[in-house]
Order: C-alpha cells, then sequence, then structure tokens
C-alpha cells in the first residue's frame, strides 16, 4: 500500500521539518524554498486577506504571467489548492517550504503588523477570553477572528505586535487631536502604526487600566500597575505607568519576557552580551575576587542590570549564600535571594553607597549599578558626596562603563564605503579608511526594514592599578587618570565601538550616536 505523503508530517518536530519538505518537493517534482532567504511582493501580502493565508497555511510571493506564486507546507492536498485557486481568482503555481517556518512567517513580521493595521482600520474585533489559569492567552488566530469588541482587540494587537517585532517597550502618547503608538525595539523608539482619531483615546487607557487593575476614575495622578499574559506558549509579565499629560493621559507598558524570547539568554553568561574577549577576561577575573566592590555604570537602557545577572549567573555556587537588593526585581534567578527594595525605603544614593563600601570592607564580593556616563565620572560623583576617599578606593576592585550598540541585521547587510566628509565627522583619516570596506543593513522583513537586529556591548573597563589608586586619592584631575590609564592598557568606550564596525558588527553612523567622536 502507497504511503500518503502528508503522513510525513504528522507528529513532526521542527527540526526535522524541513528536510520533509525537501523530500516532499522532490518527489512531487516542487521548488523547495528556505524560508530564512526570502522574498515576497509586499503589494500581494497586502491585497490577500491575512485570514486566508493563517486558514490554508500558505505565504504568497510574487504573480507571474498571469499566475500567482505561493509557497506551501503541503502541494499534495489537491482539494485544498484548488479552493484556495478558487478564493485567489488566478491559478498557482505552487513552490514548497517547511510547515513550521511557513507558521513561524505567519507569526512574525508583516502578518502581525496586518494584524495591527486592521485592527485600526475595522474594529470588528473578538473580546479574549481566559484560560483555566486566568491568564489571557493571545494568539494570532484569535485576534484574527471577526466579532465584537473592537477597542478590547486594538489593544491586544498592540500588545501581540509588540513581542512579535522584539519590542521591550510600548508608549501611547496623547496630542492634541490624535493618538500615537510607539514601540522600542533595539532600543529605538517606532511608530508602531498610523495615529489613531483622538475619540478613542479614552477607552484605550481604560482598557489598560481593567488589564492592570488601576483606577478607571482616576486622571489626574500617575498610576502604576502590572498584567501578564501568555503568548505563543510564554507567560510575559508587563509593567504599566499611567502618566496624566497636557493632552490627557499617556501610558507606558514595559515588557518583561522573563522565558525570554532571545534563546542565547536562556542561560545567560557574560560571553553572550558581546563583550570583547581581552575585557572579558578582566572583568571575569575581578567578579572572582573574594571581596571588593565591582561597579557598573551608564545610562537607563545601558543593559547594566543584564551585566550583572550574566555576572551572579557565572559566580553562584552552592558554597555561597548571594543576595540581591533590586528596584525592582526584573528576573528571577535560581539559587538567589533577591529582595525587592521598598517603595517607601527613604535611602539617598550617599547611604546606599556608604552601605556598599563598608560591605566591600568587611570580606563581601558587592556588585552595584550606578548611573553616570564614563569609568571616571563615577568616581567623581563618589567622592564629591562625602563618601571616605580611603575607604572607597580601598574597597573598590574595578568600574565598567557600558552602552549597547545595535548589531546588522545578517539578513539584508551589505558592504559599503564612506565619503571623505562623513569620515572626517566620525574622527577618522581618510588617508587611511577611505578604501575600508563597512557595512549596514539595506532593511528587510526580518528587521522591520530597520537595517539592525540586536544590540551588543560596548564597554571601558578601569582596573584599580596602585597608581590609579594614588592618583584618585591625590584627587589629580580627570584628563591625567584617563592618560595614566591609557598608557597601562584600558581600551575606552569609542575604540570598543570602532572595533565593532571595523568587524561588521554593527555601523559608523550608529556608533556616532553612542559614543562621542574623538
Amino acid at each position: 500500500m502507497a504511503t500518503d505523503p502528508r503522513s510525513l508530517y504528522k507528529n513532526s518536530d521542527p527540526t526535522g521539518d524541513a528536510a520533509r519538505a525537501q523530500r516532499l518537493a522532490e518527489q512531487y517534482g516542487f521548488t523547495y524554498v528556505d524560508l530564512n532567504h526570502f522574498q515576497i511582493d509586499h503589494q500581494l501580502f497586502r491585497d490577500i486577506p491575512l485570514e486566508l493565508m493563517i486558514r490554508y497555511q500558505f505565504l504568497p510571493e510574487r504573480r507571474e504571467n498571469g499566475h500567482i506564486c505561493v509557497v506551501v507546507g503541503d502541494p499534495t492536498d489537491v482539494l485544498k489548492l484548488d479552493e484556495l485557486e478558487l478564493l485567489l481568482g488566478a491559478p498557482l503555481k505552487v513552490k514548497v517550504a517547511s510547515p513550521a517556518a511557513i507558521r513561524d512567517k505567519l507569526e512574525k513580521s508583516e502578518s502581525t503588523q496586518r494584524v495591527l493595521d486592521e485592527a485600526t482600520e475595522g474594529f470588528k474585533l473578538q473580546l479574549i477570553g481566559e484560560n483555566e489559569e486566568g491568564e489571557e492567552t493571545l494568539t494570532i488566530d484569535s485576534i484574527t477572528q471577526q466579532e465584537a469588541s473592537p477597542i478590547i482587540k486594538l489593544v491586544d494587537s498592540i500588545v501581540f505586535n509588540a513581542i512579535q517585532r522584539r519590542a521591550s517597550d510600548i508608549h501611547i502618547e496623547t496630542r492634541d487631536n490624535e493618538v500615537v503608538v510607539k514601540y522600542r525595539i533595539d532600543g529605538v523608539l517606532y511608530e508602531a502604526l498610523d495615529p489613531i482619531d483622538k475619540r478613542h483615546h479614552s477607552t484605550i487607557i481604560s482598557r489598560i487600566k481593567v488589564m492592570s487593575e488601576l483606577d478607571i476614575a482616576e486622571k489626574r495622578v500617575p498610576q502604576d500597575g502590572r498584567f501578564k499574559l501568555r503568548i505563543t506558549g510564554r507567560t510575559i509579565d508587563f509593567r504599566v505607568s499611567i502618566l496624566p499629560t497636557a493632552h490627557g493621559e499617556d501610558a507606558v507598558i514595559r515588557i518583561l519576557d522573563k522565558e525570554s524570547m532571545n534563546k542565547e539568554f536562556k542561560t545567560l553568561r557574560l560571553d553572550v552580551l558581546g563583550f570583547d574577549d581581552d575585557m572579558l577576561a578582566k572583568f571575569r577575573k575581578f567578579i572572582k575576587e573574594p571581596y571588593g566592590m565591582v561597579l557598573v555604570t551608564g545610562p537607563t537602557g545601558s543593559g547594566k542590570t543584564t551585566t550583572l545577572y550574566a555576572a551572579l549567573s557565572e559566580i553562584q555556587s552552592p558554597d555561597d549564600k548571594i543576595i540581591t537588593i533590586e528596584d525592582p526585581v526584573e528576573y528571577q534567578l535560581r539559587g538567589i535571594s533577591q529582595i525587592p527594595v521598598n517603595e517607601k525605603k527613604g535611602l539617598t544614593f550617599a547611604e546606599t553607597a556608604q552601605i556598599a563600601i563598608n560591605s566591600a570592607l568587611t570580606g563581601h564580593l558587592v556588585f552595584t549599578t550606578v548611573h553616570a556616563n564614563n569609568v571616571l565620572d563615577v568616581l567623581g560623583r563618589f567622592l564629591n558626596m562625602g563618601v571616605e576617599p580611603y575607604n572607597f578606593v580601598s574597597a573598590l576592585n574595578c568600574i565598567l562603563a557600558q552602552r549597547l550598540v545595535r548589531r546588522i541585521c545578517q539578513e539584508c547587510k551589505h558592504e559599503l564605503k564612506y565619503p571623505d566628509a562623513f569620515l572626517i565627522e566620525s574622527g577618522l583619516d581618510p588617508q587611511l579608511y577611505r578604501n575600508k570596506t563597512f557595512w549596514e543593513g539595506k532593511g528587510c522583513l526580518e528587521c522591520n526594514g530597520t537595517g539592525f537586529h540586536g544590540r551588543s556591548a560596548i564597554s571601558e573597563l578601569l582596573d584599580l592599578s596602585d597608581r590609579i589608586r594614588g592618583m584618585i586619592l591625590d584627587r589629580r584631575p580627570a584628563s591625567e587618570i584617563k592618560k595614566t590609564a591609557k598608557e597601562e592598557g584600558m581600551t575606552f568606550l569609542r575604540e570598543s565601538a570602532l572595533k565593532k564596525v571595523m568587524e561588521g558588527r554593527t555601523t559608523l553612523r550608529e556608533i556616532n550616536k553612542v559614543t562621542f567622536v574623538e
């Protein structure tokens, strides 16, 4: 008895999906498509209803000689293909891809943006129910269903799309006569959709308040809350801040994906953060010292907390007791006692610093973060707040300053040369760099047209050598300390950033936004 080709996909696992699709394509004479490098006709994609793509699990590629090229997972389901041909109103030219890859493409990129666009246009939406665990469950299928509450579907679509596009925050901003929704992706804000009419503002904010269990009637004071959703099999926490402004209330939703979409961070270690090998070796030495203070500095959103979590995950052992005091506790670390700071703590920065220094001097290893622009600014900040200089210098092992730069998208990365004027503007000698090859991203589906995908750390690490300690105690100028640190082999932020440019990991334009041109 002949084997039904469709049985190849029963109980399939994602890793074997592509191989099975390839065999099926070869067996029946169809072209196999690797969707990792798949280009589609954007206009055709927008013309075909998204519900149709989801129901028939296909991707439209392009129009060709009166035919529509489509990519399907199972080319042997003739009845389904006949139905699709009738619905699309044109003969089909069929190609084959992994069913799992097709599902993944429909879950991501432009298809989720379509869900959002359609939610803002139609407002014919369905209330999403709660599962047995009491958490709302969002999927692309449930959002695309047609009946019911418009505002609920709009907000659900905004949240779902933000997750698929790797956003860290959702900003809902009120203006004179419109409401603007923005996503923060890789540290940069992008408008998520066309502005929404101002008359929908109060109902959107009310929906977010209901989800966060906040007071709907209170519109004059800031409110903070949180809610939880189950999305594509993961439970994700959201922190909400509502802030009154001149035009009405604004909302910021922080996305805390504790199960982490990025597989690299399942086992968080320092080597996945993008630090240079030399700096990493030095930093690892300092975090394994028996006592002393390790300071990590940088502005808000520079990855300080992630670096400390990675450091803790590397040094923790059953022999040690590790306690963290955090404001707030964002990610839970196994085997570590994490204490949230009391909101009414009343502790000043100077008092907190003094506690950290005393702990470091009495045999504890202390990690702390502080907001400062670079390692030398940290010294000034501590010494000008009344901290005893000798104790501070004795306690300190090292200071790490860091920033995050966006990584070039690997799917649309291309080579280019920069004109002399831009090289000079970037502090580079045209004689040396005129013929040097640089890289940028053109923008594609995978990176939402930005040319970037993900971020990487750049850093500078100050080793508290005896010579540097002496200069700090003598209150030597920062310029002298910097010169001495350079002589002792310290790499500064700009140099760390330029190294990533030369390696083709980020762009010259990107590092010019993040570091000073010297």
